[in-house]
């Protein structure tokens, strides 16, 4: 089944040509299904790219999802025209009555800022509060990982020696875990990134699971409440060419940046990057819509609120 986004997104054409199937809210509206709805945050800077990122890895499954995006009632983006976000974002303020299947709040540039020096930051704790009530499920990418393991269990983050940009290898500590389902042994995932979480950090709250770790990139997937909440400090959602458009970007601004590890032909900038993340990516999204999204959330999304009365 496709994606539902609205008729005139950007990313509709773009992913047409990729022979994705997405559907226009028009012509889904006449279809007799109930769709999952998941809401996006997305803080990243360039919304339309990562709009592109997410909806591609949404509608690789046989469920129709209506996708919907926020962004912040306290924070104007400079990088996206004003009339993109009038036209296909809400405010908080507009869907904080509502409930939905699964949400997704991606990572933001402000990682080296402590998290209560964000100016946006008492915004983002009412909504991760909030979410825990109205959302059957969210995931949380990168920055947004660390905001919410903070300010949820108290975990801060930890300055890196030197950012974390490439592609690596990771392995599960816990093969049988449905968001693992299908994993190969060894598999993928880009990191672009100055901080960390610590294992240590995490292991010392009950309610965490570390589902996915590596050696150079530390832990790179928790759960807790039972799959309520799953951390990704990678971008399993990113594109083959965004490593390489930020190491440009960088380069340009005259910025000291490493290659990215791991990615280009024969570590050459000028070689095209080997997109080793894609079907792992694909299947992390697949099994958390099915087995966390789709088998937990109730018909009457109203009834989110109850999965949070059994959880206490």
């Amino acid at each position: 089944m496709p994606v539902k986004i609205p008729a005139n997104l950007p990313a509709i054409e773009l992913l047409k040509k990729e022979n994705i199937f997405v559907m226009s809210d028009l012509r889904a509206d006449a279809q007799d299904i109930r769709p999952l709805r998941v809401l996006i945050l997305n803080l990243m800077p360039l919304k339309i790219s990562a709009e592109t990122d997410f909806i591609r890895l949404l509608s690789n499954n046989p469920l129709q999802i209506e996708v919907e995006f926020l962004m912040l009632d306290s924070h104007t983006p400079k990088n996206t025209p004003a009339e993109h976000l009038e036209l296909f974002y809400k405010g908080f303020n507009t869907v904080k009555n509502d409930c939905y299947d699964g949400m997704i709040i991606t990572g933001a540039p402000v990682e080296m800022l402590e998290f209560e020096e964000v100016k946006y930051w008492n915004e983002i704790t009412e909504i991760i509060d909030w979410a825990k009530e109205h959302v059957t499920s969210t995931i949380y990418i990168c920055w947004a990982a660390q905001a919410a393991l903070y300010h949820s269990y108290g975990i801060r983050k930890r300055p890196l020696e030197e950012k974390l940009f490439g592609v690596f290898e990771h392995t599960t500590t816990n093969s049988k875990h449905r968001l693992l389902r299908g994993f190969d042994d060894e598999f993928y995932i880009p990191h672009s990134r100055h901080t960390t979480v610590f294992k240590s950090d995490l292991k010392t709250v009950g309610d965490i699971e570390i589902l996915v770790e590596s050696e150079e990139a530390g832990v790179a997937i928790a759960s807790s409440r039972g799959g309520r909440e799953f951390y990704l400090t990678g971008h399993s959602e990113y594109s083959p060419l965004t490593l390489h458009e930020e190491y440009v970007r960088d380069k340009k601004k005259g910025l000291q940046i490493d290659i990215p590890k791991n990615y280009y032909r024969n570590n050459d900038p000028d070689q095209t990057p080997r997109m080793r993340w894609k079907s792992h990516g694909n299947l992390l999204f697949n099994n958390w819509l099915n087995y966390y999204v789709y088998q937990e959330t109730p018909f009457n999304l109203k009834d989110v609120k109850k999965l949070s009365a059994i959880d206490a």
